[in-house]
């Protein structure tokens, strides 16, 4: 593969592009994002139990490599050839034990955007609560999941803890090849970490911002 890539590009360069050549390149190119990306979709599950609502979390399972024994959505990796939609669903079947015709898919939420290079889609969702109580769990990745009254969730105002994000310039920069004498002010961000606690748990991190992200906007429309 790479021998041909590098083969096409000598080829170009010994030629002189003309307007057709490019347009025949980018014609049926898909975007994609540039450099390392990586995207993800969760379910924010709504359950219904005895006239309640209720949002459904889990705890990820001790034995994962990443974020062991955390508290999350059902969700995980966008794979080749599905879209978010049916990834989220798909996770959720799979870390669950549910099945496709357990959930209804009611609204895409907002997108999250995150400084670490990767994108979380996000979609609200009913799953049975009578097919749920039947279902067993994947256990090599879910310890167990557990239930919060949406009420006490509208109830609550988290805690935030503002994050200042600021990027790691190393000395060995060539800030000469720029004419930068006097090095360059390097563009910062700003992220937020929200916690919520119920019981005994602590619900934080992007799982606290997409909760606090919902209950905002139901706050909002109830207010109008």
């Amino acid at each position: 593969m790479y021998i041909i890539r590098k083969q096409r590009i000598e080829t170009l360069n010994k030629n002189k592009l003309n307007l057709s050549e490019i347009e025949n390149i980018f014609k049926n190119r898909k975007p994609a994002a540039i450099g390392e990306y990586h995207y993800f979709s969760v379910l924010v599950p709504l359950i219904e139990k005895d006239g309640e609502l209720y949002l459904l979390y889990e705890i990820r399972a001790k034995s994962l490599k990443t974020q062991p024994g955390e508290i999350c959505f059902p969700g995980g990796a966008v794979e080749k050839n599905e879209t978010k939609r049916q990834c989220a669903i798909r996770e959720t079947c799979e870390e669950l034990g549910v099945e496709k015709k357990d959930i209804r898919i009611i609204s895409e939420l907002d997108t999250l955007y995150t400084y670490s290079n990767f994108t979380m889609y996000c979609f609200l969702g009913k799953i049975s609560y009578e097919a749920l109580s039947q279902k067993k769990i994947n256990e090599d990745e879910v310890q167990e999941f557990f239930l919060v009254p949406l009420n006490y969730m509208m109830d609550q105002a988290p805690f935030i803890y503002n994050v200042d994000v600021l990027p790691n310039i190393g000395t060995d920069f060539p800030y000469d090849l720029l004419k930068l004498n006097n090095g360059y002010n390097w563009r910062k961000g700003k992220s937020e970490v929200p916690i919520y606690t119920y019981e005994d748990k602590s619900i934080w991190g992007l799982t606290a911002r997409i909760t606090h992200n919902f209950v905002n906007i139901i706050k909002l429309e109830n207010r109008e």
